[in-house]
């Protein structure tokens, strides 16, 4: 699966969040956005960087960053995680991983030794004309935040 660089045109993607609201990436034209791909919601290192990143938010919308969360969960699972985890800002489902193939975000990769196919944990950052700024693949879940807002030179 080919991976974004930065120049590259984001895909566009149209998906249901957690409140089953439609929201595509036209939906933050002239904004600046940061998308993290995840692979389940609920489990223990994807509700790590889902509150990491919720607990970083204001940081990043001050710097003018909105931010999404994307997995193959069912928008009911979403729903239930924003619940739980008192998360401030969109998760979008993708069942089919249409969008999460078109970010390079679904593939092979390496788990606890094996090669499996599944989703990437991985961050795109997409600036105000709609192309990637900032694309990072294969991130750790903790830790994360803390590198890309070094990165987008906020710390």
């Amino acid at each position: 699966m080919p991976r974004l660089e930065s120049g590259d045109l984001a895909p566009d993607f149209t998906l249901t969040s957690d409140t089953g609201d439609t929201v595509g990436l036209s939906d933050y034209s002239g904004r600046r956005l940061v998308i993290f791909f995840y692979p389940a919601a609920m489990t223990p290192g994807c509700t790590k960087e889902a509150c990491d990143f919720r607990d970083s938010l204001t940081t990043l919308t001050d710097a003018g960053y909105a931010v999404v969360g994307i997995s193959p969960d069912k928008p009911e699972k979403l729903a239930k995680f924003v619940e739980k985890e008192s998360l401030t800002y969109p998760l979008l489902s993708d069942p089919d991983k249409q969008t999460l193939e078109a970010y390079g975000a679904y593939g092979e990769k390496k788990l606890y030794g094996k090669t499996v196919v599944g989703v990437i944990r991985s961050t795109i950052v997409v600036g105000t004309d709609g192309k990637v700024e900032l694309a990072k693949y294969n991130v750790k879940a903790t830790g994360h935040v803390a590198m890309l807002s070094k990165a987008l030179g906020l710390v």
